[in-house]
């Protein structure tokens, strides 16, 4: 009989460069204050959630989020660059409108989910996703029957929705992708089974977001 591993998949807090929708890719951007206080939020939400290992993306957005969920568990953070976003090359910096407005076929073929086109100097969709999907199933591995947390980026959100639901990697996305929010995935074999997804009541507080930023200053 197999064991089924729980996954909390978990994209990082905001940006500054999340809130001006500027393509991040590689680009080691720090989370912002909102992004900070989303960390700590999610990392206190799930600190009741019996995880036995927190594994991050080694970029900084990534990794300090894992940190806070990390402590609140007990646990440390292991770093895995697989799980790092997709690298858009030169789009890297440039926002959505930009895209459109300098490089229109290639706005085209990324708008259109093409699995083949990758920015220049990025990756295509089809080796991304194939990288995402791979290093999930490689760290969740690790730990057949217990439940781990993997802290990663929008992109690599997206490849996991798709493989745990049979999306193709062309289809319009119709699912959020919240920043600190909290998704669950079951993993059973080589099968990913999807049970829950954009959990954001942890983060709708906005009373608390004030006092944070308050104790902050």
């Amino acid at each position: 009989m197999q064991e089924v591993t729980r996954i909390v998949l978990i994209r990082h807090g905001e940006t500054d460069w999340n809130a001006a929708t500027r393509i991040q890719g590689h680009t080691d951007i720090p989370l912002n204050q909102r992004g900070r206080w989303q960390a700590h939020r999610v990392g206190q939400a799930l600190a009741d959630e019996g995880l036995v290992a927190v594994y991050s993306s080694d970029l900084q957005r990534a990794h300090a989020t894992a940190q806070a969920v990390a402590q609140a568990s007990g646990l440390v953070v292991q770093v895995s660059p697989t799980l790092r976003e997709r690298a858009f090359g030169t789009f890297e910096g440039m926002s959505f409108t930009e895209i459109e407005t300098q490089r229109p076929e290639d706005a085209r073929r990324w708008r259109q989910r093409d699995p083949d086109f990758g920015p220049p100097g990025g990756e295509t969709l089809k080796d991304f996703y194939a990288r995402s999907v791979q290093a999930v199933h490689e760290l969740a591995s690790r730990h057949e029957g217990q439940a781990v947390a993997l802290v990663a980026h929008g992109g690599v959100l997206d490849c996991l929705y798709r493989a745990a639901t049979g999306q193709p990697l062309n289809a319009p996305r119709t699912w959020a992708m919240a920043n600190a929010g909290i998704n669950r995935l079951l993993k059973a074999g080589t099968v990913l089974t999807l049970v829950g997804w954009a959990d954001v009541a942890h983060l709708e507080d906005e009373a608390a977001l004030d006092e944070w930023n308050e104790s902050a200053a």
